[in-house]
């Protein structure tokens, strides 16, 4: 572990790193100690899972323009709870590259006369910056979010741009001309490439656009969905469901080592990368639904198909009690159960243990180093 720590000049303006302050080995303990206390009436959590160096991890960096108080441009973080915007030059959890290319971006907004958007009037056209970096491919996507699609010379700046950074593999241009918090639209020109970039993730190579569902941290993903396999326990006979799938991670991931995959997801774009990446990957054992999960389930369950293995890993306010309804109905061996929200895991393992599963094991894992959150996996087990 690294122990020199770091200081953040702007921790008291951001807040987005609560943890910052604290010794990376304390972080961890209280951590542990607090997903323990909430899951103690239902599993012993036996670990937690540190990074060798916690600084600079985040793999995809939203960077806010806008204007300050006396309506000069300015580019950072939105202060938690706010829409003010935080002036950072460099942050210690985000990849120095995304970094060094946004400062640039905001040093060639004067020459090429672009303005920044004005939330108060509704003026200006550039709003956010997205970089997205693969960490084994090298690859960096800048997503340029504007509040118009004219843009222009934007190709004398993107050449600009990548003269100053030709790590950048490709650019693209996000139209969001919505008044609320949202950062992207579907709205997408690609100016610059290809218009998204691959990433290795287990093994397997991932295709992520801008608006890709893909953890911040692949280091520590790596490990997390290494366990999630693990607690599986697949031989290569059963059949697998990946719920909120995503673009198909964890599946694909997992097929490997079983006989049937089959991942379920909303969101029509993120099953279109799925299937794409399943094709990329050379992996024919598995299939792709877009449809509500829970619903699916029900339907699995009443045309008597035997799922044995169910992956979950929802959203920070956890799943819902028709999701679990649904699970318990399905009835599967096994359920990893992959959180980002402990008081929400808490709340849904009572759910699950009233239905017949009892928690057989759980670690955690920190994905998000100097903020406050923790990933937990846990392996469910039908009685």
């Amino acid at each position: 572990m690294e122990k020199n720590l770091k200081t953040c000049p702007y921790e008291k303006k951001c807040g987005g790193c609560s943890f910052i302050s604290i010794p990376y080995e304390e972080q961890l303990k209280k951590k542990k100690e607090y997903v323990a206390g909430l899951l103690k009436p239902f599993v012993k959590v036996t670990a937690i899972h540190g990074m060798e160096n916690p600084y600079y991890y985040r793999n995809k960096v939203t960077c806010s323009f806008g204007m300050d108080q006396k309506k000069h441009p300015v580019a950072g973080i939105y202060a938690e709870k706010s829409h003010r915007i935080v002036p950072v030059e460099n942050c210690l959890i985000e990849d120095e590259r995304a970094s060094a290319i946004n400062r640039t971006i905001f040093s060639l907004l004067k020459s090429f006369k672009i303005k920044v958007y004005d939330e108060n009037t509704g003026y200006g056209l550039l709003r956010h910056v997205q970089v997205r970096t693969g960490k084994a491919s090298g690859e960096v996507m800048v997503t340029l979010v504007t509040a118009s699609p004219v843009f222009p010379s934007k190709q004398n700046f993107c050449k600009a741009l990548r003269d100053k950074h030709p790590e950048i593999t490709t650019i693209v241009q996000n139209v969001n001309q919505r008044t609320d918090s949202l950062v992207l639209s579907d709205k997408e020109n690609v100016l610059y490439g290809k218009g998204f970039i691959l990433d290795t993730l287990c093994g397997k190579t991932f295709k992520i656009s801008s608006r890709s569902f893909y953890q911040v941290n692949p280091v520590q993903t790596e490990a997390l969905y290494g366990k999630a396999i693990e607690y599986a326990g697949l031989t290569g006979n059963e059949v697998v469901l990946d719920t909120y799938c995503g673009i198909g991670t964890i599946g694909i991931i997992a097929a490997d080592r079983a006989k049937r995959v089959i991942g379920v997801e909303v969101n029509r774009d993120a099953v279109r990368d799925a299937v794409a990446n399943a094709k990329r990957n050379k992996v024919e054992n598995i299939s792709f639904y877009t449809e509500d999960a829970s619903e699916f389930m029900v339907k699995v369950a009443e045309e008597g198909n035997p799922v044995d293995v169910v992956f979950m890993d929802p959203p920070r306010n956890g799943s819902t009690k028709t999701f679990i309804d649904a699970v318990l109905k399905l009835s599967p061996k096994r359920v990893v159960y992959v959180s980002c929200g402990p008081e929400s895991l808490a709340r849904d393992l009572k759910l699950f243990t009233a239905g017949g599963y009892k928690v057989e094991k759980a670690e955690c894992y920190d994905l998000f180093p100097m903020a406050e959150h923790t990933e937990t996996c846990c392996l469910l087990e039908r009685l």
